[in-house]
């Protein structure tokens, strides 16, 4: 089985899920639907109708995509998405949308409930993009990994993969020289967002990484990876941090660069942008073999620390 796309000119999308301090399903709905002004000023993460409210109309809106179906845990939220960002159906249990819609957005940032929650939307055959982490366990990454090789269409990630003011690095650290060392810092736990820290150097780096090791403790994860180009990066995941998000550095041997990522809502609808190019053509934006490295990581970050520090190689992970 092969996915090769989605051929409906309309491509209607479900979006599942949402958890304790994650509010995607109200801007992620907005990007591709638009938004009631006064209805989002109501949503509780307040930065989510600021960045919204700082975009021009033309900026809403993906190329003949719209999120017809909202489902949440906690079912008083559903209308209040709804109203916020235009979804005309409120459903009572997730698998109600099958059937109804064309693919599947799961916008919970909880690694070890995706498969659960994904699980019978593999089974309908339903395209999925699944936030991240998209796990933060070794079974649950072969489970997915099981499920890619059988041709189910899954894609996830994070948004700093596409963020603007990291693109040039993405593209060449020529003018660094050769790299010898990165840091990048996150808010939050390691278990749910170290991945962002992780996707804002890995496309500078590429696949290669080769262990891991968290010296961290609790509320933090302070975490040092190897590189097979001969980089060491250091990440830090520190819960209250909220002033240290997406901090990137990098230093070569003839130069250094500090960068901060800053706009949400680019790097929120590039990566839409590519979840809706795979649902037109079935061809990914990127391998899958980088988000199973990548998901190694987030496991090996978690068994070092769990291991009182051991430097744990990716290859322990199967």
């Amino acid at each position: 089985m092969r996915f090769t796309g989605i051929a409906r000119k309309e491509i209607r999308v479900a979006m599942l899920g949402m958890v304790d301090g994650n509010g995607h399903p109200y801007s992620w709905s907005a990007i591709f639907n638009g938004y009631d002004r006064a209805a989002m000023a109501e949503c509780p993460y307040p930065a989510i109708p600021a960045y919204l409210d700082a975009q021009p109309p033309e900026a809403f809106g993906i190329d003949g995509v719209r999120v017809t179906h909202v489902w949440t845990d906690h079912p008083g939220d559903a209308p209040k998405v709804a109203a916020a960002s235009l979804i005309p159906n409120v459903v009572a249990r997730p698998e109600d949308v099958i059937g109804e819609v064309d693919a599947v957005v799961v916008a919970t940032d909880v690694g070890h409930e995706h498969v659960d929650r994904c699980r019978p939307f593999v089974e309908a055959g339903l395209p999925l993009f699944v936030d991240k982490p998209l796990v933060d366990n070794e079974p649950d990454l072969k489970t997915f990994c099981r499920w890619v090789e059988e041709g189910r269409p899954i894609l996830s990630g994070s948004a700093l993969a596409y963020a603007k003011e990291f693109a040039g690095y993405r593209e060449s650290t020529e003018p660094l020289g050769e790299l010898r060392f990165a840091t990048v810092t996150t808010a939050k736990s390691w278990e749910r967002y170290g991945i962002h820290a992780l996707s804002a150097v890995y496309p500078i780096l590429g696949p290669g990484f080769v262990s891991a090791r968290n010296t961290g403790g609790p509320g933090r994860s302070v975490v040092h990876l190897t590189h097979k180009r001969g980089v060491d990066v250091c990440v830090a995941a520190i819960n209250d941090m909220y002033g240290g998000f997406g901090c990137l550095m990098l230093c070569g041997t003839r130069d250094s660069a500090q960068i901060k990522f800053a706009d949400t809502f680019h790097a929120f609808k590039a990566q839409l942008a590519d979840f809706v190019s795979y649902l037109r053509t079935g061809r990914r934006p990127f391998p899958w073999i980088e988000t199973e490295e990548l998901m190694k990581l987030v496991v090996a970050g978690i068994r070092s620390r769990d291991e009182a520090g051991r430097e744990i190689l990716l290859e322990e992970i199967g």
